[in-house]
């Protein structure tokens, strides 16, 4: 099936070898391990749960389940906006059909700035957590961290450069093994005989966050930990059945994160004092690990969390590289990162580029100030531009589908309801955590954000096709499409 682009082109002939992805490189098993690593489950634990319990104490499993819920909703949105189109930007080419061109390039741009905090950010952990395994000093140390993390970085984007097929059998074999040891720690946790709490049902109760401030801070939170598995739609069009599968592995990987979050954050309350997580921020799994395995068997946890780290940098860079690369592609951004390696299919113009930022940032960023405040500051202000994305997708589907929403129960849950209401929780998540921010999470989150406005002014004001406004024709799924979808589902 093929779309029309801003061009006037359909997409088939618009994407000319040059400026063509290795298409079918990717099956449903893969992309759904894509998505699970996307989410980083071992890293996002290790990362964020001092952040979270700051946040809502033992109220973590609550701001899980309901951010998960409303998450669901943003992960069918994106499925069903795949359907319609395989596009590498995904929500900045969807948004700007189903809504306009400048909300669509705010989408991709905060993808952009949200990822590639990320990526800086997500370096400290493989530093400080491999070099732990040896010293605790070195651990501490920000010289060191920085090298061995510079070192991590480099090497993973020589992996994301090699191309998409060796990207995902690395992912399978790292995540497979990461799933495994998750498992196995948390049963640990749970059936561990010396629990600090006692397990109470109020950890899911909404009271425990004692007003709505509270619910949305650690939603906020809650949302850099599912955050990630939407990599899958930045390789749609390396991917077999593009306008399908990817949705489908979207699905899977975010249902088996959420489950293995809720376990850990159970298994943390139970295992862990308060004292004990603040005091551990940094490797908050590692003290778990060495609870409930205490020796040389707590520290497989470490395992875990590096290849989370891993292979989260790697779905990041993926979707750095890719987002980059429809821009290009487009003209939105300057036209050489369009291009791809003659032989293996990849941006490498544009995974040149985050290289060479990524290092300088993340070499910058060790020098700050302390990790621990580095981190909270950085997922608070990523909860923003993730929030910001999320939320135009779960429009954007109900406005290209609301001819096809009343049609059918399912249409009206998956197609309407549950998207409009991840999208009305993201909104509401972005406008009540304001005023709760510091100046330094707001200047990241929003300025980052800001910055966007001077590439899209610049290439609007060239004439660029992409800020033509779509017609009301291209603004809803037409009949014949819908047909089209359906003929291959």
């Amino acid at each position: 099936m093929s779309h029309t682009t801003p061009s006037g082109k359909t997409s088939n002939q618009a994407r000319s070898d040059e400026h063509q992805l290795k298409a079918g490189a990717i099956n449903l098993f893969e992309s759904s391990i894509m998505a699970l690593a996307g989410s980083a489950p071992s890293y996002s634990i290790a990362a964020s749960t001092a952040v979270l319990f700051g946040a809502v104490a033992l109220g973590g499993p609550a701001a899980l389940l309901y951010c998960g819920v409303a998450m669901f909703g943003i992960v069918f949105a994106f499925s069903y906006l795949g359907r319609v189109e395989a596009h590498a930007g995904a929500s900045y080419s969807w948004v700007r059909r189903a809504l306009h061109p400048t909300l669509g390039f705010l989408s991709g741009w905060a993808l952009l700035v949200s990822t590639m905090l990320f990526v800086v950010f997500a370096s400290f952990p493989a530093g400080s957590v491999t070099l732990g395994l040896f010293s605790t000093s070195l651990a501490n140390n920000v010289t060191a961290v920085t090298i061995v993390g510079s070192i991590f970085f480099l090497l993973i984007v020589g992996v994301v450069a090699a191309g998409v097929t060796i990207t995902t059998k690395v992912q399978v074999a790292m995540s497979g093994v990461e799933v495994i040891l998750l498992v196995l720690f948390a049963v640990l946790a749970l059936v561990h005989g010396h629990h600090v709490h006692t397990f109470s049902w109020n950890w899911f109760s909404p009271s425990i966050f004692h007003g709505s401030t509270g619910f949305f801070g650690g939603a906020l939170i809650a949302a850099f930990y599912y955050w990630g598995w939407d990599v899958v739609a930045n390789l749609n069009e390396e991917t077999k059945g593009s306008t399908r599968t990817p949705g489908i592995g979207g699905i899977v990987g975010v249902g088996i994160v959420f489950i293995l979050f809720e376990v850990f954050t159970i298994g943390t309350n139970l295992v862990l004092s308060a004292h004990t997580i603040s005091a551990n921020a940094g490797d908050v799994l590692v003290v778990l690990g060495q609870a409930v395995w205490p020796g040389f068997g707590g520290k497989l946890i470490v395992v875990a969390v590096v290849l989370s780290t891993i292979a989260t940098l790697e779905t990041s860079l993926i979707q750095l590289t890719r987002t980059l690369f429809a821009m290009g592609r487009d003209g939105t951004m300057p036209r050489g990162l369009g291009k791809l390696h003659p032989i293996r299919r990849t941006p490498v113009i544009a995974t040149l580029v985050v290289a060479v930022i990524g290092i300088a940032l993340f070499v910058g960023a060790n020098f700050i100030g302390a990790i621990g405040s580095i981190f909270s500051d950085a997922i608070s202000a990523m909860g923003l531009q993730i929030a910001i994305y999320y939320s135009l997708a779960g429009l954007s589907v109900v406005v290209l589908y609301r001819k096809h929403i009343f049609r059918s129960v399912k249409n009206f849950i998956f197609m309407g309801l549950w998207p409009f209401i991840g999208s009305v929780f993201m909104i509401t998540m972005f406008i009540k955590t304001i005023p709760t921010l510091n100046s330094t999470t707001l200047t990241v989150g929003l300025g980052a954000m800001a910055l966007g406005l001077i590439p899209m002014t610049y290439y609007w004001s060239k004439g660029n096709p992409y800020f033509n406004m779509p017609t009301k024709l291209e603004r809803v799924v037409r009949v014949e499409e819908v047909h089209e979808i359906e003929r291959l589902l």
